[in-house]
């Protein structure tokens, strides 16, 4: 049995090969739906359920724990990769309340129909003994919903921390080992969870790091043991701190925009500005996310489709738009063969970001040496906004 400290159990499933999360994110390492199990000497607490796909090796893993009574079920958060289980667990331990704050407890009234006499709700700060055991539930919202919270165990000084510093990654591995490895996984986690919610997780950072922590124990990948590789990797993610690097993601149809793309990937890889390209007709948006955290800027290269950009662009775009990164600049190029309002309608689905909208290159048909011209200019410009922010020479 996976053991964090005495009396302490990791209890919770791997889910090996799930390669979508959301019907949206990928999971090219798989993920895993963390639940811890607190014996204490007069009271048990469940901290999170799992996945419902997963129930079945949940119930597996409490029933080889040996316990006869559940005292109390611990939900951090209503989403269901970590509630969904809950109804399960109270038909095998009927006795067993639903530990939580009053905000997640309407969610899960909502969406997994629980009854108001199951609950027991708690407020930040509060305590719940388990008798030489004692659980501290501190509110953490908006990491990533609303009514989040993480769970503190004083006497073993392990911070259950819920989605906050979490990894999708299925491993065998109780404790990350490989931290090279863990902080890609952490990074494209923060990326396509997190990033949104930069303000709440500093507010949340702060309300943490006067806890002598020992362990990290997130719902999603590997146990911390080791706290401040995982928290400093944070405060840089949040920090409104950039690099001299560009973001160049591209759709091309009859290759007039990979062209300007590559091309123009070249003109400011010239100027000593790193860049990443991407392809985003079957690329990974995950990788794409990634490379938002740290980008002083990004360019979307689209061709004209009827009278709009194309549809993965358009989709593009509103990932960025939504993930709300600290991009200081934002840039469009593109191709159209007869008319249409692409730089318009691409300007819009951008309209959420807080950066400098970079005058766009626009092609009619391949593009000539004006258009070859004016993408020096771009990459020109992007290399006096980068030294006026101070990011290079």
């Amino acid at each position: 049995m996976n053991t964090l400290a005495e009396r302490v159990y990791a209890v919770g499933v791997q889910h090996w090969d799930r390669r979508l999360f959301d019907e949206l994110i990928p999971l090219p390492d798989g993920t895993s739906y963390n639940a811890y199990l607190i014996k204490g000497n007069q009271k048990t607490a469940l901290l999170d359920t799992v996945d419902p796909a997963k129930t079945s090796e949940l119930i597996d893993h409490l029933v080889q724990t040996g316990i006869e009574k559940l005292d109390y079920i611990v939900s951090h958060h209503a989403e269901q990769d970590h509630s969904g289980s809950i109804p399960d667990v109270l038909l095998m331990y009927p006795e067993a309340k639903v530990v939580t704050n009053p905000k997640c407890k309407s969610m899960l009234m909502e969406h997994l129909r629980l009854e108001e006499e199951q609950f027991i709700t708690v407020e930040d700060g509060q305590e719940l003994s388990l008798g030489d055991k004692t659980l501290r539930f501190i509110y953490t919202p908006w990491v990533h919903w609303p009514e989040t919270m993480c769970t503190w165990l004083p006497e073993d000084r392990i911070l259950f921390s819920c989605d906050f510093f979490g990894s999708h990654q299925a491993t065998s591995r109780l404790f990350v080992e490989d931290e090279p490895t863990v902080y890609e996984a952490a990074k494209r986690y923060y990326a396509e969870i997190m990033m949104p919610f930069r303000s709440a997780i500093r507010g949340n950072l702060k309300k943490i790091e006067s806890l002598d922590i020992r362990l990290i124990a997130p719902s999603h990948g590997p146990v911390y043991p080791r706290p401040s590789f995982i928290m400093d990797a944070y405060r840089d993610w949040i920090s409104d701190d950039v690099k001299n690097e560009v973001v160049v993601a591209f759709v091309s149809m009859h290759d007039s925009t990979r062209r300007m793309a590559e091309y123009f990937t070249e003109a400011l890889a010239s100027r000593n500005i790193r860049v990443q390209l991407f392809n985003i007709t079957g690329g990974d948006v995950g990788k794409l996310a990634i490379s938002l955290v740290d980008a002083a800027t990004v360019v979307l290269a689209t061709p004209t489709v009827l009278t709009g950009p194309h549809p993965n662009a358009a989709y593009a775009a509103m990932l960025v738009n939504a993930l709300r990164p600290k991009t200081r600049f934002v840039g469009l190029i593109g191709s159209y063969g007869w008319g249409g309002k692409m730089p318009e309608q691409m300007t819009s689905l951008l309209s959420g970001l807080k950066a400098e909208m970079l005058p766009p290159v626009i092609a009619k048909g391949y593009p000539t040496e004006a258009v070859f011209t004016a993408l020096d200019e771009l990459a020109e410009t992007i290399l006096n906004r980068h030294r006026q922010a101070g990011l290079c020479q």
